[in-house]
């Protein structure tokens, strides 16, 4: 069973995208169709793993196999609190995703269903991988598809932004390569398994330049302040599938690499970089809110926020108590589902007017109703009010962090107030008003379709915000034990301390 589930989840987009190969290329509707329906099975197929998962630290649906044993390789899979949901996630986005584009995309559809599926099938091996050299093939496999869906299906300067996304990640890809083969060469188990690594201790002068290579990669796909400048880019000229599987999906390999490699592998290093990780998180909050407020572009404004929105997540890590990096793992979870929902809603607007130009809106409370409801709860789960998803990861956070430094906490506490400004000065500019342009009193209100594309989503961020702890139950076991685990392997861990569980459940995980 474990090996069919995990095998199957990660193979299944492979051999759906080796299909479509056998379809002919004119026959775009019954390649929508078959990758539509199997994106829905591996879906459903993961919802499997939540229902066999059991609130408790350490690895579940575990496989470890032999691979190339004279080089410490080995096919070791498995997941934990930490991967699950972000796997459903993916899973959950990916056939949103399709659904989404299925007007949108005209030309070389064949190539894009195969794409789409290769891309979905790197982000769940990212999220299994428990071996290095593993971790890196899957990790450097999903940057392909995504350059591709850049460079093809984007918007006019797509070329440019598809370069500079790849650039920068691969600048980080062959940062983190350079560390994985050190750590190899220098470690005591002389292996690639990440779970043997963390039990073997690195001298702390190295750890101090492993950790820098791990956090400049992470950091670049997080992406955090001042590493960012590739993804307002990457966002507005993406294709809107692709624009919601990065913001949904991709930037959280950030995040999960700090929590899964960084962090555990080398902790001494990650202690006496926690508080510079921390000052950049704050920064990026508010840089990312104050370019947010001042943005003409719609979809632009929709990236920056994601600045400040993941720049919360960094700031949790650094902070890196139970508290704190539930909320981060929670707040990664409702990015993925706020931004998602808002980069549809962007593109559905782009469908009907061709322009990202707020200026260009205006009034359409009066002519797309249904649209406009939805709009407005999406923004609104953005904005993180109490009732919906974002609010509690942020709540966590700021609460967990406390413990690292209060000035921190009391300046990312105004990117809150700045996401209030730019988030409905954004709604107020697009809904609400006369109708100024008369192309606009035309425009007809939402498909059937897109209702299929926008409900799930508006009635998962509700569910997360008042049924929180369905999901975080699965989540605390686990960052339990990595905030002790990494504690006890420091130098000189420093002395527990005990955070407010509040919004969480169960014991409270002690301070490095």
């Amino acid at each position: 069973m474990t090996l069919d589930l995990l095998a199957v989840l990660v193979l299944l987009p492979v051999v759906g995208a080796v299909a479509h190969a056998f379809i002919p290329g004119r026959a775009e509707r019954a390649h929508k169709i078959v990758a539509l329906s199997l994106t829905t099975g591996i879906f459903i197929l993961s919802l499997a793993l939540v229902e066999g998962f059991q609130p408790v630290p350490g690895m579940q649906f575990e496989v470890s196999r032999n691979w190339m044993p004279a080089l410490g390789i080995r096919y070791h899979v498995g997941i934990d609190g930490l991967s699950l949901w972000l796997i459903i996630l993916t899973t959950f986005l990916t056939p949103i995703a399709l659904l989404g584009s299925w007007s949108s995309i005209h030309s070389r559809v064949k190539a894009f269903q195969i794409l789409m599926l290769l891309l979905e099938a790197g982000m769940l091996g990212v999220f299994v991988a428990l071996d290095l050299f593993l971790f890196y093939i899957f990790w450097e496999a999903m940057l392909i598809p995504m350059y591709f869906l850049i460079g093809i299906w984007g918007h006019e300067r797509r070329i440019y932004a598809a370069v500079k996304f790849f650039l920068y990640t691969m600048a980080g890809s062959a940062l983190m390569l350079v560390a994985f083969i050190a750590l190899y060469k220098t470690s005591s188990a002389h292996s690639f398994d990440i779970l043997l690594l963390t039990q073997s201790p690195v001298a702390p002068s190295l750890q101090m330049w492993l950790f820098a290579a791990f956090a400049l990669a992470f950091a670049i796909k997080v992406p955090m302040f001042p590493f960012h400048t590739w993804l307002p880019d990457a966002h507005v000229e993406a294709p809107t599938a692709g624009s919601v599987i990065l913001a949904g999906v991709l930037l959280k390999m950030g995040g999960y690499g700090f929590l899964r490699l960084a962090f555990p592998l080398f902790p001494d290093a990650a202690h006496e970089f926690a508080p510079y990780i921390g000052a950049l998180a704050v920064v990026g909050i508010v840089y990312g809110a104050l370019v947010s407020l001042v943005q003409p572009n719609l979809k632009k404004l929709v990236a920056y926020s994601s600045v400040s929105h993941l720049g919360f997540v960094m700031l949790g890590i650094a902070a890196f108590n139970t508290t704190s990096v539930v909320g981060a793992v929670y707040q990664m979870l409702n990015h993925g589902i706020s931004t998602g929902a808002l980069f549809f809603c962007v593109g559905m607007l782009y469908d009907r007017r061709h322009t990202f130009a707020i200026a260009e809106y205006g009034g359409l409370k009066s002519v797309m109703p249904w649209f406009s409801s939805l709009f407005l709860l999406v923004c609104l789960s953005s904005l993180a009010v109490p009732g919906l998803n974002g609010f509690v990861g942020e709540f966590l956070i700021m609460l967990g962090s406390w413990s690292l430094s209060h000035s921190m906490v009391a300046l990312a506490s105004m990117g809150v107030v700045l996401a209030a400004g730019y988030v409905l000065w954004m709604v107020q500019r697009v809904l609400y008003g006369e109708v100024t342009h008369a192309v606009n009193r035309t425009l007809p209100d939402l498909s059937a379709r897109e209702f299929a594309v926008l409900i799930p989503l508006v009635v998962l961020a509700i569910v997360m915000g008042v049924a929180s702890p369905l999901f975080t139950r699965l989540i605390e076991p686990s960052v339990q034990s990595l905030v002790y685990e990494t504690g006890t392997r420091m130098r000189k861990p420093s002395p527990p301390t005990r955070a407010a569980a509040a919004m969480v459940g169960g014991p409270v995980g002690e301070r490095r």
